[in-house]
């Protein structure tokens, strides 16, 4: 055994040799060069219409020949979409590897449009062009020709709403008699605020509580807390559970254990909430309100009979601009945020997409919802 041991540490060491020289041997060297631009085909159709039904369908189907780096590697090629012809403004579509067309479906077309600015429900120009590159680092790249078309995007509302429902709160346990909405949050869409009146007079138990609906007219989804029924003592904070967020059961019912004003917020992304007493002694009681400015003929809001520090609209018709929340004061208030956010006086409000929309704001705290009602 020992003489076997002493032959297998010379073979062992001769190998290793070998390796060594084979690995000094330079003369297998990888060479690449910079390809020639591929030429990118013209598309068979000029008019791209997106619709927004059918967003999986194939939008437009893009070939190009194949880029020569010297080597039999493969390329990859990035489908490049602009807003101009200089590219200054655009986005990657998607990518492909060692293939020489490529299909984009309606969304990703219609996302790639919204991503460089374009208008939805408009016809505008689209550019697009091949950049051939090489390994995962996109090395030596190289753009092809571009090519224009004409494209009519749609719009996407990328945003869930939520709806306030119990004896607590205005509806009472009706699911779909204008329930409030929650005020989404302009730097996190998974965080929602309410901050207003909440009606426990008796102090009894079973008083004062609210869960939160996803959608009118329907008891699912429906979001409360961890706790059954009837355990259900309030709380300040705790976790939320939903059905069917996190289980098939009705959840537990948040709460108050006296009237009064109250910031509640719910947190989609850690399935959290708070609940703590608010201070409106300071606030304004404001007569009127109404919206003005460029996306909207001036209308008049209702102020909530549950809680007068609640205005809303159930439908006005907005155009791209801008509006205003403006008091009976005269005091006019606004976001920065298209959607929701949270007005200060002299702000201004935008309004990127024609709808008819769902109007709340909160004069306590200046929070505002826009709720397009039919994209």
């Amino acid at each position: 055994m020992k003489h076997i041991k002493n032959i297998s540490i010379v073979v062992l060491a001769v190998c290793t040799m070998l390796l060594s020289s084979s690995c000094e041997d330079g003369t297998d060297e990888f060479f690449i060069s910079e390809t020639a631009p591929v030429v990118l085909s013209d598309l068979s159709i000029t008019n791209v219409e997106l619709d927004p039904v059918n967003i999986n369908n194939p939008a437009m189907t893009l070939t190009w020949t194949e880029a020569d780096y010297g080597q039999q590697a493969a390329v990859n090629y990035s489908i490049e979409i602009a807003a101009d012809e200089a590219f200054a403004t655009s986005t990657i579509a998607t990518t492909v590897s060692g293939n020489n067309v490529a299909t984009l479906s309606v969304s990703e077309l219609n996302s790639a449009a919204g991503t460089v600015g374009l208008a939805p429900f408009a016809w505008s120009t689209l550019y697009a062009r091949i950049v051939s590159s090489l390994g995962t680092q996109n090395g030596i790249p190289v753009a092809s020709n571009s090519i224009s078309f004409m494209v009519f995007p749609y719009f996407n509302y990328p945003f869930d709403d939520y709806y306030l429902v119990g004896n607590g709160v205005a509806p009472g346990w009706s699911n779909n008699s204008n329930n409030p909405a929650l005020f989404r949050d302009a730097g996190n869409s998974n965080l929602y605020h309410y901050t207003g009146f909440f009606a426990n007079s008796s102090g009894d138990f079973g008083e004062g509580r609210f869960k939160v609906l996803e959608t009118r007219g329907l008891w699912q989804p429906q979001w409360g807390v961890t706790d059954s029924e009837g355990e259900d003592t309030p709380k300040t904070s705790g976790e939320i559970a939903g059905n069917p967020g996190t289980q098939d059961s009705d959840p537990g019912r948040f709460g108050v254990t006296s009237s009064g004003y109250y910031h509640f917020t719910i947190n989609f992304g850690d399935n959290s909430y708070t609940m703590e007493p608010y201070d409106e002694s300071g606030a304004t009681d404001f007569t009127s309100m109404e919206i003005q400015g460029s996306a909207v003929t001036t209308t008049a809001m209702t102020q909530s009979s549950f809680d007068s520090h609640i205005w809303n609209l159930p439908s006005v018709r907005l155009v791209p601009g801008d509006l205003q929340f403006v008091t009976n004061t005269g005091s006019a208030w606004g976001g920065s945020t298209e959607f929701s956010g949270q007005a200060t006086e002299g702000g201004i409000t935008p309004v990127v997409v024609e709808d008819d929309y769902e109007v709340w704001f909160n004069d306590l705290d200046g929070r505002y919802i826009l709720i397009p009602l039919n994209l």
